[in-house]
């Protein structure tokens, strides 16, 4: 799955419905932490979106690159007919993004992820 999030305080979770109201997509909940979350499913959706972001992304550009990219591949191909090298490309977008989350949880490993995309020799 591919997904975008727009994080707000709940107290200005308005600002969060203009952008569902612009982009005309997507679905908005509260969290129980005080924050209001925008969220954007779909390689379609999550690639349009980010294309027509990316001028404007100062924080975190080299994820949004990726995830473009990523998006724009798995949007035109089905996941069970991606070649070897296609599913390359796709893990090598999954280290990008990973390596610059600020996540304190464990990261896949190159290997790891070779496993899971049937990538080992």
């Amino acid at each position: 799955m591919c997904t975008v999030c727009f994080y707000q305080d709940t107290r200005h979770e308005r600002n969060l419905y203009w952008i569902r109201e612009k982009i005309g997509i997507g679905y908005i909940s509260r969290r129980n932490d005080g924050m209001t979350e925008l969220r954007v499913n779909g390689f379609k959706q999550v690639r349009d979106i980010l294309l027509a972001l990316l001028p404007f992304i100062r924080f975190k550009k080299l994820q949004a690159k990726a995830l473009y990219s990523a998006a724009h591949l798995l949007s035109n191909t089905e996941l069970q007919r991606l070649t070897k090298a296609q599913l390359t490309r796709i893990l090598n977008f999954i280290l990008v993004i990973q390596g610059e989350n600020y996540v304190t949880k464990r990261k896949k490993t190159r290997k790891e992820l070779c496993k899971i995309l049937d990538l080992t020799p």
